[in-house]
């Protein structure tokens, strides 16, 4: 068995530690390692889109960064229990045009016993904003560790 530590049941720290490695993971914007997070037969629903599996997973990522041009994300948990997490969080992105937009959005995540997600449901918004509304000015990749969080973004 392929171990994704932290692994359930998860504490306060552990959910934070999670959260923080998959925000990180989907700031490189690389659909291949992005999905080695998940398990083989992961369940999605991602807006009104089901997905299932890794190779689906993929498909879905390499189609979303395509769209979604110089992606930034922040997450932060919400909740947490023994194997089950819940986070928001919100990116900014622009299109092919240049119009900007931040995505705001809740997930529900659920792991197995080697910490890998099983099941991923995900509910999101998007808004146009300025680009002078931007709030997420850090390099691509990832989010430096001093860079405010939702909540001190009041986000």
């Amino acid at each position: 068995m392929h171990l994704k530590p932290p692994v359930p049941p998860f504490t306060r720290e552990t959910a934070a530690e999670k959260a923080r490695l998959a925000e990180d993971a989907w700031n490189t914007r690389t659909p291949g390692t992005v999905a080695l997070a998940y398990s083989e037969d992961s369940r999605w629903r991602n807006r009104a889109e089901w997905i299932t599996g890794r190779e689906e997973i993929t498909a879905f990522l390499t189609r979303k960064w395509a769209r979604e041009l110089e992606y930034r994300l922040i997450k932060e948990v919400w909740a947490y229990e023994e194997r089950r997490i819940a986070v928001r969080f919100a990116y900014e992105w622009h299109d092919d045009s240049g119009t900007w937009f931040r995505s705001y959005g809740n997930e529900n995540w659920e792991f197995d016993d080697s910490g890998l997600m099983r099941t991923r449901f995900a509910s999101i918004n998007d808004t146009p904003i300025a680009e002078s509304e931007r709030r997420y000015h850090w390099p691509l990749g990832r989010r430096p560790d001093d860079h405010p969080g939702l909540s001190a973004l009041g986000l």
